[in-house]
């Protein structure tokens, strides 16, 4: 079974820095997408990014190209997404996803990922 964790939130001034990670422990298996998403109360969980098994292509919502940057260390199943500037309408709860049975094009798409973190609270305040 697939363990995906999720850190590194917190309280933010907007206009600040947050690094968030994930560690897929389990043996997801040689080559798998992971991505990030965020969800806010009564709303669905939306994409944020996502990258490609071997890090070569990376995916981002328009509302946080040139300020997110997603990553990934292939060897120790983890990921990384580093968030500049941050506003308020950044806040929710962030969600690493897992795909090792989808296919790449679902990238942007929660049902896409197979196993999920219990998220992490990012708040960023005005």
């Amino acid at each position: 079974q697939v363990q995906v964790v999720e850190s590194g939130g917190g309280l933010v001034q907007a206009g600040g820095s947050l690094r968030l990670s994930c560690v897929a422990s389990g043996r997801p298996g040689g080559r798998y997408g992971m991505g990030w998403f965020r969800q806010v109360p009564g709303e669905d969980r939306a994409f944020v990014a996502a990258i490609t098994w071997n890090g070569d292509n990376e995916y981002y919502a328009n509302s946080v190209k040139s300020r997110f940057t997603i990553s990934r260390e292939h060897t120790e199943n983890t990921m990384y997404l580093q968030m500049n500037a941050l506003k308020p309408e950044d806040t929710a709860v962030y969600y690493c996803g897992v795909r090792v049975f989808g296919p790449d094009a679902d990238y942007h798409r929660a049902v896409g990922y197979d196993y999920w973190g219990q998220g992490t609270q990012v708040t960023v305040s005005s």
